[in-house]
């Protein structure tokens, strides 16, 4: 298993992420996507979309507001109910989760326990602060995970809202405008992508656990008695979704929650669960959350968020089968799924399935500074780029190219020499057998093509 610190490592240094706002000291657990992790994960979340939105029958894309009327959150439960279990070293006064303390020391799982509890296993276990190996804590505290903001000038509690610990209210409550608009039958889902936002206590790991990230969530609303039938089918979905990506069956698994770890809206909850340098960790989540999200937002709200069965004219409450995927923990997994260490070769590469790469193709002549070299590699490189995420490579020699191209997962180069000013044929290298072949121009584009799609 790769380790976090050489994938960190590869991320800044070609240009995946970067932490926030560096050149004032940087913001913890908050990072800036760079250029190739913006394709990467646009990467990603096309093929979510077009996967578990497009070829879907009933589903409706959503883009809903960040702020909204803060009494969504009074209603989903998130006012009272969105909290992490707090504890402060008495030593190093850094701040931790009293769960993911327990958990990553005694290996247990205790996600539910009350505070009293959690106290308890400390105590008991003289559990140390993973940052100066002190073991007196302050007592565990509830910690509410949403962030607040004012809206006008004045800052007081009549003006105040939250940025939104989750997509999925959003959804929610436009159940009402998707009905009146596209009328549909059950089952149907909302789907989204966007910006959460949760003020948690995080222990760093790069990416895994952020305070600001990228959800890409569905609220699938089905008939209350055929719930099983639905929810068993987004497993199957999910684990193709798996193969899609490429990752190895033995390095993720199913597990369900136990009933103190579910969360206030769920009757049941399984993660896929990746392993992480740092152990299996939460990857996605696969949620029934019953009917208690329309029902409260219907009583709080005042309006009838029933649905109508046009057969029977009967109304009701749909319940919800919610699949929610991390981007960037799944741009984390992928990292660390496809990195490689070709030590027979001196040489790193990311072996990504073609339609996830960040380029597709890099284009450079052999050598720089001849201009009839350059000049046919441009014209190569910009009818290449109109059909493909295309780099144009110039920098170096040629061995320190391809291996640039291959540490950020570029599955083919193209290199233009001199005999193809004279036959209009040019080397195209594979980026993980280093296998090479002389193809006529004309035939890259089709070539490509046949590839990217092959590999799906």
């Amino acid at each position: 298993m790769t380790n976090l610190k050489t994938i960190t490592s590869l991320a800044k240094r070609r240009g995946f992420f970067f932490p926030s706002s560096t050149i004032y000291g940087g913001l913890a657990n908050v990072w800036d996507y760079g250029p190739l992790g913006v394709e990467l994960a646009r990467n990603i979340k096309n093929l979510w979309w077009k996967f578990f939105i497009h070829q879907e029958d009933n589903m409706f894309g959503f883009d809903a507001a960040i702020l909204m009327n803060p009494q969504v959150w009074v209603a989903s439960g998130h006012t009272t109910s969105f909290n992490d279990p707090l504890v402060e070293c008495q030593s190093c006064h850094k701040r931790l989760r009293a769960d993911h303390l327990i958990e990553d020391q005694l290996k247990i799982k205790v996600e539910g326990l009350d505070p009293q509890e959690l106290d308890k296993i400390i105590q008991e276990n003289h559990l140390k602060c993973p940052f100066c190996g002190g073991d007196k804590f302050t007592p565990t505290r509830k910690f509410n995970l949403l962030f607040k903001t004012y809206i006008g000038p004045v800052e007081d509690n009549k003006h105040q809202v939250y940025l939104r610990g989750e997509t999925a209210q959003g959804m929610f409550v436009n159940f009402l405008n998707i009905l009146n608009t596209f009328s549909p039958s059950l089952p149907f889902g909302i789907g989204q992508i966007g910006k959460a936002f949760r003020n948690e206590i995080t222990p760093g790991n790069f990416i895994f656990r952020l305070i600001e990230f990228n959800q890409m969530e569905i609220e699938y609303f089905v008939p209350p008695k055929e719930w099983k039938k639905y929810y068993q089918m987004w497993e199957e979905k999910i684990e193709k979704w798996m193969k899609m990506l490429k990752v190895k069956k033995s390095h993720w698994r199913w597990r369900q929650h136990s009933k103190e770890e579910l969360s206030h809206y769920s009757k049941l909850t399984k993660d896929t669960e990746y392993l992480y340098p740092f152990g299996f960790k939460e990857l996605y989540g696969l949620a029934y959350r019953t009917d208690f999200d329309l029902r409260n937002h219907s009583q709080q709200s005042g309006q009838d968020l029933r649905y109508t069965d046009p057969q029977t004219r009967e109304k009701f409450f749909p319940h919800v089968i919610e699949p929610s995927f991390g981007l960037e923990r799944t741009v984390l997994m992928l990292l660390l799924e496809h990195y490689v260490e070709d030590k027979e070769n001196s040489r790193v590469y990311l072996d990504l399935p073609p339609y996830l790469a960040p380029y597709t193709v890099g284009v450079f002549p052999l050598v720089k500074n001849k201009p009839k070299l350059v000049q046919l590699s441009k014209k190569i490189y910009n009818q290449l780029k109109e059909n493909f995420p295309t780099t144009w490579d110039n920098n170096g020699n040629i061995g320190k190219r391809y291996r640039r191209q291959d540490e950020i997962g570029t599955p083919y180069t193209i290199t233009v020499d001199y005999q193809s000013l004279e036959d209009h044929t040019v080397t195209i290298r594979e980026r993980n057998s280093m296998k090479q072949e002389r193809l006529e121009i004309v035939q890259l584009v089709n070539y490509l093509k046949t590839k990217v799609e092959g590999q799906k």
